[in-house]
This record gives C-alpha cells, sequence and structure tokens, in this order.
C-alpha cells in the first residue's frame, strides 16, 4: 500500500505532537533505520518539511554521545524500537516498508541486506518504494567496506585542502561539510527526486548517496576555476580562500573577529570608506604583488576596535563585513531574530525549519523522539499491529 492512497496528513490521527503547519511534505511517509550523523539529519530534514517520519530504533539504541531528548537530529520524528537481529523484527521493518514512500538506512554496504531489510526484499514488498543508501564511501569501490568519517571524506575529494592558512595544516570545519552538505543534502535531493519518479512511473528506485561524491560534487565550481587557471592548489592563494585581503577575516582589538567579502569593486570601495583606508591604500587592490600591503593596512584598522564597535561601523553599508559570532551569540543576532532562523522549543534553542514556505509553512512540532515512545500510534496509524505485540 503505496503512492497517493496511503498519504496521510501530518501529524496522524492519535499522535501526540502538537498541531500546527504541514508543510509541503504533509502525508509522505519516511522509514529510517535508525543511525548516527548524515542519516539522522537527513531524516529530520524531511520531518521538518512535514513528512511522517518513523525511525526504527534498536534496543539499548546507538551510542550517540548525546541524551536523547537533546538529539535535535530526532525531532519531528517518531519512534518504535525493533530488533533487527531478529527474523521477527526483520519482518516487522518490511511491515512497514510496505506503507513506506522513502526508506532511509545508513549501514555499510551488505548490513541491511544480511538483516534481511536490503533493497531487495523491501521493493520485493513494495516496487514504488524509495530506498535512500546514506554512506561515506559509496556502496562500492575499494573503500566501500571500511570505516570512514568526514574529515576522512573530505579529504580525499580536495575539499579538505582549501581549507586553513597557507603555513599550516588544513583546518576541519566541524562535520558540516561532509556528513551534511555532501552526505544529508544529496541523499534528500536523492530521495525526493526518486520519489518524483515514482509517483510519475510507479516504480521505486535505490538512491546511493555517498558522502564523497556529494563532498565532490560540491567543488564544481572550484573545479572550473581550477581549469580556467584561475585557482591554485595552494591555500590562501587565491580569491576565495583568504588569498585576497579584501575575502578574509581580521582579528579585532577584543579578539573577535570580522569577516571581509568586499569582492565587487563597489562593496570594496563602501568597505574601503567605513574602514578609513587611505585613497593610497584603498588603491593597492588593483595590483595583486601588492596585496600583503594591503592587508597590513587593513589588519592594522581593524585592531583599532573591538568587534561590536566594528558591526556598528558596517551595519547599514554594503561593505559586505559581519561579524563572527559564535553558536551561542548567532540566535541574537538582529537580522536573524527578526526573521526568526532559530527558534525555541522544550527550552533548547535551535535552527528553525529551512527553506520557507508560502503555501506549505513548517515548524516545530514535535521534541526529539524518544526512543520506542511512538509505538502504539505507529501500529494505529501505519495499520501494522503486530508492531504494538512485539
Amino acid at each position: 500500500m503505496t503512492s497517493a492512497e496511503s498519504y496521510h496528513p501530518a501529524p496522524p490521527a492519535g499522535s501526540t505532537g502538537r498541531t500546527g503547519p504541514a508543510g509541503p511534505l504533509a502525508g509522505v511517509r519516511v522509514l529510517e533505520l535508525a543511525g548516527i550523523g548524515p542519516g539522522p539529519f537527513a531524516a529530520m530534514l524531511l520531518a521538518d518539511l512535514g513528512a511522517d517520519v518513523v525511525r526504527v530504533d534498536r534496543p539499548g539504541g546507538p551510542d550517540l554521545g548525546v541524551a536523547p531528548a537533546f538529539d535535535l537530529t530526532n525531532r519531528n520524528k517518531r519512534s518504535v524500537v525493533v530488533d533487527l537481529k531478529d527474523p521477527a523484527g526483520a519482518a516487522l521493518v518490511l511491515d512497514l516498508a510496505e506503507r513506506a514512500d522513502i526508506l532511509i538506512e545508513g549501514y555499510r554496504p551488505g548490513v541491511a541486506e544480511r538483516l534481511g531489510v536490503g533493497p531487495d526484499a523491501c521493493l520485493a514488498r513494495n516496487p514504488r518504494l524509495v530506498y535512500g543508501r546514506m554512506t561515506g564511501w559509496g556502496q562500492d569501490g575499494p573503500l566501500a567496506s571500511t570505516a570512514g568519517h568526514d574529515i576522512g571524506y573530505i579529504a580525499v575529494t580536495g575539499a579538505l585542502a582549501l581549507t586553513g592558512p597557507a603555513d599550516g595544516p588544513p583546518a576541519a570545519p566541524a562535520n558540516l561539510l561532509g556528513d551534511y552538505a555532501g552526505g544529508s543534502l544529496y541523499l534528500v535531493t536523492g530521495v525526493l527526486a526518486a520519489l518524483h519518479h515514482a509517483r510519475a512511473h510507479g516504480r521505486g528506485q535505490v538512491v546511493d548517496a555517498a558522502i564523497v561524491d556529494g563532498t565532490a560534487h560540491l567543488t564544481t565550481m572550484i573545479h572550473a576555476l581550477r581549469a580556467a587557471g584561475a585557482w591554485q592548489d595552494r591555500r590562501e592563494a587565491n580569491l576565495l580562500d583568504g588569498g585576497a585581503p579584501f575575502y578574509g577575516v581580521y582579528a579585532t582589538a577584543d579578539g573577535g573577529h570580522m569577516a571581509v567579502g568586499a569582492l565587487e569593486q563597489r562593496f570594496y570601495d563602501a568597505f574601503g570608506a567605513a574602514l578609513g583606508l587611505t585613497e593610497e591604500e584603498a588603491a593597492l587592490r588593483a595590483d595583486p604583488a601588492r596585496w600583503p600591503e594591503l592587508r597590513a593596512a587593513v589588519a592594522a584598522r581593524f585592531r583599532t576596535r573591538t568587534r561590536d564597535e566594528w558591526t556598528g561601523v558596517f551595519t547599514g553599508t554594503d561593505a559586505c563585513v559581519a561579524p563572527v559570532l559564535t553558536l551561542g551569540e548567532a540566535p541574537a543576532h538582529p537580522h536573524l531574530a527578526a526573521r526568526g532562523t532559530f527558534t525555541e522549543d522544550g527550552g533548547i534553542v535551535q535552527p528553525a525549519p529551512a527553506p520557507r514556505f508560502s503555501a506549505t509553512p513548517t515548524a516545530v512540532l514535535r521534541p526529539p523522539a524518544r526512543p520506542g515512545a511512538h509505538t502504539a500510534e505507529v501500529a494505529a496509524d501505519w495499520d501494522v499491529p503486530a508492531l504494538a505485540t512485539d
């Protein structure tokens, strides 16, 4: 039972979630086989967009390093606990997959098959199912079966080499670039594209989302610049990696930092005027050989005032300068506060769902799902009574 006749508005009848806007994916059923990292984040994004996401947690749950109540990647979801090492558990997952539109798993290649819930078994029960697979290395290739983490995936794609100072090692950008940009966002793009195809043609398929593939894809523009001779394989030697003195980060008098992105001439003119560069100093932009002099002049100016003072100077200008804020400071930024970029739910300040929709707005309607907290209601809503007696 899939396609249009299986869709239900969200939250379903019997749900304990708060009522609110349904989101553009209302009625889409997503089955998430619990994991860590990019898979849960992708499922959260689908849930934020209004999909009915049921997370299949295993007994004991994964070692997340954070209490379930604070695991925001499980917001807007429901959870059931199933022991996939028990054949009866695999049968329950197949029952759920039969009623789902999308399934997401993040195991190493071959694990889902060994558990009896691989794509062949699931698609046999539900030919319209979109089966999304999230891995670091992909489903094939010499590294497919080996362990890995974000930093290794972005390392081999060349993305990690873009970050950091010229005279030091590359700087790891947390796990945002690989896990979430190259992984989660590409998985979501893939499963939604495949869902569109399934609705149009009645056939599901497998989506192989590898972090290495997505991260490499993110560097497309850099490869174009490199092919055109406009990018060097050296850090801080290019326009967008800190090589240009008008595109980078500068320290302020109080140890804070300001980010400068005054690329276009008119923005650079506004930047130079607000910063107080002399006409001679500002003109150094035209001669890359003298960029070190310009950088020194800009750095010296920024060291004369605090971060907040410079923020006041540049506010309301087109100089393309912004303060570098911490995660704790960001929600109070006037622009982000005015837009509601962050929200608070259950006492936890967190990013609000994105992007925004005029006709089908989104919201945080459920706190992070506690493992197994929704077994009875999912059993009823998805018409899998055996789940409630498992």
